[in-house]
């Protein structure tokens, strides 16, 4: 475990008119491993930084960006939920392309190096669509640990960044890349049904990725953060406890 942590906004140059804004946490001493801290739907909102946070109170550097930023200022903090901040999200969303993302995550990663003296191993963390960013990251970064949680549209095309192809078709970039994926999935997820979570475990089997799938029993889409309708605790314990054996296991030894 870290002792203090030095946690603030900071932007990040990724070769547009305008810099990326992104939420950097990391120990205020040593050099440390970084971490890609990847938002839901909802974007970088207090709750991913707070997972920065606790990412880097476990010793590692956390760069949490804002993927939507090439859509204006307006989406530094990211959204409260709400039915009209959906569909705008989803209009944000849609905008993504696969080449812009992999710069800005690229991005990060060189920003930690550079100016927060992270070193060492790459891994990732995402939740939902940020599940959706850490597979498809993991197809194309340098990266030692995925840990995805509850990731939508993998195996279907039209999509964040399942266009025009699925992202699942992407697996055996993964495998050629060796990167150690731990998928988190709800039984009663209204996003990802069993079907797609038996498809997803399929085509990672077939490409040779190393990886595991968990299934939590009467857990519903989104069950990690508290504070809202879906959180289950148990659930959320048991992951965040996999998530730093991961991170122990594949990127500090």
């Amino acid at each position: 475990m870290a002792g203090e942590i030095v946690a603030h906004e900071v932007q990040i140059d990724v070769g547009g008119s305008t810099p990326m804004n992104a939420f950097l946490a990391r120990p205020a001493d040593g050099a440390h491993p970084v971490v890609l801290v990847c938002a839901e739907l909802w974007g970088l909102t207090d709750q991913v930084r707070d997972i920065a946070r606790q990412i880097a109170e476990l010793g590692y550097v956390a760069v949490a960006p804002n993927l939507y930023h090439r859509s204006g200022p307006e989406t530094a903090a990211g959204f409260a939920e709400s039915d009209a901040n959906r569909t705008h999200a989803f209009d944000l969303l849609g905008r993504l392309t696969r080449d812009d993302v992999e710069t800005d995550l690229r991005a990060c990663v060189a920003h930690a190096r550079e100016h927060a003296n992270a070193t060492g191993k790459t891994g990732v963390l995402g939740f939902s669509l940020g599940g959706h960013i850490a597979f498809f990251a993991a197809t194309r970064l340098d990266l030692a640990a995925a840990a995805i949680y509850y990731p939508g549209w993998l195996p279907v095309a039209g999509t964040a960044l399942s266009r025009p192809t699925p992202l699942l078709d992407d697996a055996p970039a993964i495998a050629a890349r060796d990167v150690r994926t731990l998928m988190f999935f709800a039984e009663l997820d209204h996003v990802i049904d069993a079907g797609q979570r038996d498809q997803i475990s399929a085509a990672l089997d077939s490409a040779g990725v190393r990886h595991e799938e968990i299934v939590y029993p009467g857990a519903q889409h989104a069950f990690f953060f508290p504070g809202r309708p879906p959180y289950d605790k148990a659930a959320a314990d048991d992951s965040w406890t996999r998530v730093q054996d991961l991170f122990d296991r594949e990127l500090t030894q």
